[in-house]
């Protein structure tokens, strides 16, 4: 929680906090379909209006930290620091992005861990996940392209932001399918992205040579065709 926030918003973040909490621990408990707003709502003791003033439904509670995920993300490039690469910014967008709201204590911990379980399992937040992920790629691709015009054009933008979150996916996904903890999933995650980055590192410079063979060769086949 920021210094200096307000008696009101800290109140409002608690209960937030308290009805991702008890929704949670009811998915995983009675199942997540089974689960009911009224019953989330309850458990809090706060009225079923209330939580749709926090969530517009049981989804948006599992993936209530994504919205602040890509904000961070986006800030990132936008604060792109003087005279730094494009290499050297993705792996500090990846990080941004990685990192859940819940980062310390135990209780935080098995929180994360059990959404990761509850993505994975069932097929209405898994199928949500893959939707999130998808919108989420474009919107931080697009504004790669734009702070970094002279670096990637909209396709390298998109495949360089596809690489590094594939391989991070795909790598977090490996470490929980072997029992790993959340913190060595992380670490799988981030061991992806440095994988990804090693090939992205191929991604020419707008001023170099090889640029200026790919665009000619882009010419000489718009020419033949």
């Amino acid at each position: 929680m920021a210094p200096g926030t307000g008696l009101r918003e800290r109140k409002k973040l608690r209960t937030r906090h308290a009805l991702v909490e008890a929704a949670v621990r009811l998915f995983e408990l009675k199942g997540y379909e089974e689960t009911t707003v009224a019953e989330i709502a309850a458990s809090v003791d706060v009225s079923t209006r209330t939580f749709f003033s926090y969530f517009a439904s049981k989804e948006d509670v599992v993936f209530h930290d994504t919205r602040a995920r890509v904000e961070r993300a986006l800030a990132v490039i936008a604060e792109r620091r003087p005279e730094e690469t494009l290499v050297e910014l993705l792996p500090r967008l990846a990080e941004a992005t990685l990192v859940p709201e819940e980062t310390t204590g135990e209780r935080a911990l098995e929180l994360a861990a059990a959404r990761t379980r509850l993505i994975m399992t069932v097929p209405a937040l898994e199928a949500r996940a893959l939707h999130v992920l998808f919108d989420v790629q474009r919107e931080v691709a697009e504004a790669l392209r734009r702070a970094c015009p002279d670096e990637v054009d909209p396709v390298e933008a998109a495949a360089a932001v596809g690489a590094f979150v594939g391989a991070a996916t795909m790598a977090a996904v490996a470490a929980r399918d072997r029992g790993d903890s959340l913190p060595e999933i992380a670490a799988a995650a981030r061991q992806g992205v440095a994988i990804a980055m090693r090939g992205l590192r191929s991604l020419p410079s707008r001023s170099g040579p090889q640029t200026e063979r790919v665009h000619s060769g882009r010419e000489k086949f718009a020419t033949k065709g």
